[in-house]
């Protein structure tokens, strides 16, 4: 018996030394073989290495002019730009929250400060990373949530909840009561400061914990540590106003987003829903991400999984009511930057580098190669006859001079494999939806692939 077991354990280990494990003299060869250097390959790769993948792969066959007439269209006007920083998200919600408060103004004219919201955003982020420190001081430092903690103290990227919270908390106020800085405008420098000093103030409380300072001390020296960082920020972005003179009238930031941007009695985060497509995981069920939210007592981002065209249909009722949908997607792939227009058929890699590219939206998610990058206004979209989408249009946050003027038209093709989330209304969504958000929500980690803040 025994003999048997070191015979088979010495076979097993020769099949090993046998493998194929790595590249050897022998495998090498035979992958040179896939290169033949045909006059073609030798003309290709002369092409790509002078004039770059993206140029070369552009799809002649479908270069033609494109329909960009659009049945619903939310009419709107002033593309705003986010230029060198990750606010997307806040330019997104911003405009959505523009679109209202431009229709009670009567104006065509018109911006909201996103200046003044992100200040306020950093200096909630701020206190969300050293409350977390503070919560999990008990753990050790390369335990899985603190390591987290210590990578991601803060960024400029974010998502609707931050939007919502944020603007409830702190109002709004006109874009030239606090205007964009240069820092504003290029935030990755500043940014990469503050958060060297929220880690070290993070270890400071940590090692204060470890010392014996009690969980009220540790809160003091928090608030001393904020009062740091409002500094570093009134520095990078001005001081934000608590009360201010516009048009002759004298509102605080609060006053003048509930007069100009929401409904009496309407709330941001309760009146509406986050709908993901996200066909890696079970549909009709409720998640959320653990503290993926902006403000410490705000809320974490939860979001209903929907099969596509639930949400298509979702986003059709909201449109044809004239209300502007914040919308999140993987914005670059197959992007013609120059016209504006995303498509699957506007480049083909595939015949340019002589491969196929299969996976579908499931298998792109699992393996980290698309997920949501970029938030936009959806404010448009043609149907055909039988009522389904042809084609969708967002306002974007890139400047006038990007894409089609300032926005992006997509092929529904294109919606349907890069699009994940919107955030509607609830009024424009079936009681079969609403029913769903009765349940328990699956709660994920903090590090969970879905967490991806658009920037």
């Amino acid at each position: 018996m025994k003999k048997g077991i070191v015979s088979t354990i010495i076979m097993f280990s020769c099949a090993l030394v046998g493998a194929q494990t790595s590249i050897t003299p022998e495998v090498l060869k035979q992958l040179e073989g896939s290169y033949t250097g045909t006059p073609a390959e030798k003309a290709l790769r002369n092409a790509i290495s002078n004039v770059g993948i993206a140029k070369m792969a552009i799809n002649q066959e479908n270069a033609g002019a494109k329909d960009k007439h659009f049945g619903i269209e939310i009419k709107n006007t002033g593309i705003t730009d986010q230029k060198s920083s990750g606010r997307c998200w806040l330019f997104t919600g911003l405009n959505v929250l523009r679109g209202r408060a431009m229709k009670k103004l009567d104006t065509k004219d018109f911006v909201l400060s996103q200046c003044y919201l992100f200040f306020y955003d950093q200096l909630e982020k701020s206190n969300l990373f050293l409350q977390g420190i503070i919560d999990t001081r008990e753990q050790p430092v390369d335990s899985e949530m603190v390591r987290w903690l210590f990578q991601h103290p803060l960024s400029d990227g974010g998502t609707y909840t931050g939007v919502a919270d944020l603007a409830t908390k702190y109002g709004v106020i006109p874009a030239d009561i606090m205007p964009e800085t240069y820092v504003s405008n290029s935030t990755s420098e500043f940014c990469g400061h503050l958060k060297r000093k929220l880690r070290e103030f993070g270890i400071t409380l940590r090692e204060k914990s470890e010392a014996g300072m009690s969980e009220k001390q540790l809160q003091a020296l928090k608030v001393e540590q904020l009062g740091t960082v409002y500094k570093m920020l009134v520095m990078a972005y001005g001081v934000p106003p608590t009360q201010f003179t516009w048009n002759d009238k004298t509102y605080t930031p609060q006053e003048f987003f509930k007069a100009y941007c929401i409904e009496d009695g309407e709330d941001l985060n309760k009146d509406y829903v986050m709908l993901m497509n996200d066909p890696s995981r079970p549909y009709n069920k409720v998640y959320e991400i653990d503290y993926d939210r902006h403000v410490y007592d705000g809320h974490n981002w939860l979001y209903v999984n929907l099969p596509i065209e639930e949400v298509e249909s979702i986003a059709i009722a909201s449109l044809k009511d004239s209300s502007q949908i914040y919308f999140s997607c993987d914005v670059n792939k197959f992007l013609d930057r120059t016209t504006g227009i995303a498509d699957l058929k506007n480049f083909d890699y595939g015949s340019l580098l002589g491969t196929t590219f299969g996976m579908n939206k499931k298998q792109r998610i699992q393996t980290f190669d698309s997920g949501s990058t970029h938030a936009m206004t959806l404010m448009a979209v043609d149907l055909d006859g039988a009522g389904k989408a042809k084609k969708w249009k967002v306002e974007n946050s890139w400047g006038s001079s990007s894409g089609a003027n300032g926005y992006i038209i997509m092929t529904d093709e294109w919606f349907r494999e890069y699009m994940f989330r919107i955030v509607a209304n609830r009024k424009y969504c079936p009681a079969s939806v609403l029913n769903l958000l009765k349940q328990k929500p699956v709660r994920l980690p903090a590090w969970d692939p879905m967490f991806s803040e658009e920037d």
